[in-house]
């Protein structure tokens, strides 16, 4: 689908800030997993019965992003979920309020411990209810409950004081648990919206390949996509994988099935498996619902594994299983998923040497691809600078809004002679503040420039010797011909006399440059 200016530009704003939320939430995971925290509250759930000598514990909380109260853990639940209302139950009214409660001869008093009863089959006598604290938000994020005290008084203030000492401790774990459910949530959906966006963002770029190298990567390309061969992208970041990973899918006979981009260095290690096999409802606390894993997902299409240097070495034999089992379990069952996908992975690692460092497994590597492309560097494929910066320029230009002339021969020389060390990605960038610091109409001077660029040529930028046609005096009309004629001389010189190269130094198309020749009587020859 054809895209405007305007909604390519909202996609790259949003694809930007999607990937940088999704990289924080992995830095923000704690090494804890949900079960860790899991097995942490139910030691409380068992033992807190026998320290008050009472016969059930609960532990309920808020369930994020909503005002519902539900169980998390408890004693005899098995499973049932238990959802006392905000007004009418008892645990509400201590949410709500923040502060504890003591009742006894519950079973002779109407309220929400009735409804409860015919869940569970247990009959509450009495209990004591304290609230949990949320500690960043310095509110309530749910509430511990003991019921049924053995003795013949039942709970008393004493009860309440200790439970509200322990309920202290909870919170914090609690609170881990519930951010952590969420984070898992907010992956699932950051992850779907990066590879939407990527998607949008590819098919709105285009692909320059002037020089041998990448026209040589191009043709093979298209010569594997026609088989279900394995394939590895090798190259630094920003050199275009996911570009070419695309492109792949593309021409293949998948291309009508989903292409699932998935950037590994981006998922913390405790989610890899409920991101990658999916898990089913009840599987652990806060799965309410099955949910498929990228495995499944990728069903009938390519699945595109970057930075797959950064699996961790924990996941690695359960990846390779899959690859050869076609085959996995979500998690929480044990019945097997067929998966049916085409992998392409990328790295800016070499895998050998991470093999050598016993960071990535040899049989996983021999069975991730059969077919290994090297992507250089923007650095080693000059012949793709200026094509790519003038089809940038075009890019960005309806992007923005702006028409901008062009660069000027100066830019054009400093982007031949830059080393370009985030290869494709910072050139983009670099075109897109020229364009935003370029006035309508005019031509991209040299000074503008980020001084990144300009300092790192000034040692080899030397001054060519002045042409003799540029040596004039005499009117500002007559000069400026003379320069437009030396600089359309120069540039045919420097393209060999190929109108197109020539046409896209100088920043304008090649019918305009057929026009200027003809006005200044040149025939094409330097």
């Amino acid at each position: 689908m054809q895209k405007n200016h305007t909604e390519v530009s909202q996609a790259t704003v949003s694809h930007r800030r999607l990937a940088l939320l999704r990289n924080r939430f992995s830095q923000v995971m704690t090494s804890w997993s949900i079960r860790d925290y899991r097995s942490f509250i139910m030691f409380f759930v068992r033992v807190l019965p026998t320290l008050f000598s009472a016969e059930r514990c609960t532990v309920f909380i808020i369930e994020m992003g909503t005002e519902k109260i539900c169980s998390m853990y408890g004693t005899g639940i098995d499973g049932e979920r238990i959802e006392p209302p905000r007004e009418g139950s008892l645990v509400g009214e201590v949410i709500t309020s923040g502060r504890g409660m003591v009742e006894n001869d519950l079973d002779q008093r109407p309220g929400y411990h009735l409804q409860a009863e015919e869940l569970t089959d247990f009959t509450t006598r009495n209990m004591v209810c304290v609230p949990i604290a949320n500690m960043s938000e310095r509110g309530v994020s749910g509430a511990i409950q003991i019921l049924n005290k053995n003795s013949a008084g039942g709970f008393d203030d004493t009860d309440l004081y200790l439970l509200q000492e322990v309920a202290g401790y909870l919170s914090a774990f609690i609170e881990s648990i519930i951010l952590n459910q969420e984070i898992m949530r907010l992956s699932t959906e950051l992850n779907s919206e990066v590879s939407e966006l990527g998607r949008q963002l590819a098919q709105s770029t285009m692909l320059v390949a002037e020089s041998r190298a990448m026209r040589e990567i191009i043709s093979m390309a298209r010569e594997i996509s026609a088989s279900p061969v394995n394939v590895l992208l090798q190259g630094e970041n920003g050199t275009g994988k996911e570009l070419i990973a695309r492109l792949i899918h593309e021409l293949s006979d998948r291309r009508d099935k989903p292409f699932l981009a998935v950037n590994c260095a981006a998922i913390p290690e405790n989610l890899m498996e409920s991101e990658f096999f999916g898990f089913v409802k009840g599987a652990f606390t806060g799965a309410d619902k099955t949910t498929i894993g990228r495995f499944e997902a990728a069903e009938g299409g390519t699945l595109f594994l970057d930075e797959i240097a950064e699996l961790p070495l924990s996941q690695q034999a359960k990846f390779l299983r899959v690859l050869e089992e076609r085959e996995g379990c979500r998690l929480g069952s044990s019945k097997p998923v067929p998966y049916d996908f085409r992998v392409i992975s990328a790295t800016n690692k070499k895998l050998t040497t991470e093999m050598e460092k016993d960071r990535f497994r040899e049989d996983l590597f021999f069975r991730l691809f059969a077919i290994e492309i090297e992507i250089p560097p923007l650095r080693e494929r000059r012949d793709d600078i200026l094509p790519m910066a003038s089809a940038f320029l075009v890019e960005t230009g309806k992007r923005f809004n702006k028409s901008v002339s062009g660069f000027a021969p100066e830019v054009l020389s400093l982007f031949e002679s830059y080393p370009w060390p985030g290869n494709v990605r910072e050139l983009k960038r670099e075109i897109e503040r020229l364009v935003a610091l370029t006035s309508d109409g005019d031509i991209i001077e040299p000074e503008k420039c980020s001084s990144l660029l300009r300092s790192s040529m000034a040692e080899k930028v030397t001054p060519l010797a002045e042409p003799a046609e540029m040596r004039f005096s005499g009117s500002l009309p007559a000069a400026l011909q003379k320069v437009e004629t030396a600089m359309i001389k120069n540039a045919l010189t420097r393209a060999g006399g190929n109108k197109t190269r020539a046409s896209r130094e100088l920043g304008i198309t090649r019918q305009g440059l057929l026009k200027k020749m003809k006005r200044h009587g040149l025939d094409g020859t330097a």
